[in-house]
């Protein structure tokens, strides 16, 4: 509820809407992204569920905070990473800055940062976090070769 003046009608109003199930959500989001054709997709609030819950693609998402030192450090192999796979049809590397965006979805808990998940396009419910590995190059494409459920390139070529 985010009313401009408030009193006892208003409230009342608020309450009569939410029984009759007639509010929609206030999801926290930047603005979403004019252009975002680079090899890191920039996923906000309100684009959550377009992009990372699509069940057309796999989706590796790193959930970020822009103060963040390992955040930083991750920026430009998160990038490279990118660069790799953009050719991947059905593969969407994405990133989500969490400090300014509701994650619309309960199955990605993000505790830390950042925090980093493959949604394969089957099981968009039951993502698969990135834990115990290096955030290195060498260990997030392993990690999408293993999780992914369609790769163009064979693992010999990467």
């Amino acid at each position: 509820m985010e009313p401009e003046e408030f009193d006892s009608d208003v409230l009342r109003q608020f309450v009569m809407a939410f029984k009759k199930g007639k509010l929609k959500p206030i999801v926290k989001s930047q603005p979403v992204p004019k252009n975002n054709k680079g090899p890191v997709k920039v996923v906000v609030g309100k684009t959550f569920d377009t992009i990372v819950m699509d069940p057309k693609n796999d989706v590796l998402i790193e959930f970020y905070a822009p103060w963040c030192g390992h955040c930083k450090k991750l920026e430009p192999v998160y990038n490279e990473l990118g660069k790799k796979f953009k050719n991947e049809k059905n593969l969407i590397i994405a990133k989500m800055d969490a400090t300014a965006n509701d994650v619309t979805n309960d199955h990605y808990k993000v505790e830390g940062f950042p925090t980093i998940y493959f949604a394969p396009k089957d099981k968009k419910n039951n993502p698969i976090k990135f834990e115990g590995g290096d955030r290195d190059l060498e260990h997030l494409s392993k990690f999408i070769e293993e999780h992914a459920t369609k790769l163009s390139r064979t693992k010999e070529e990467l």
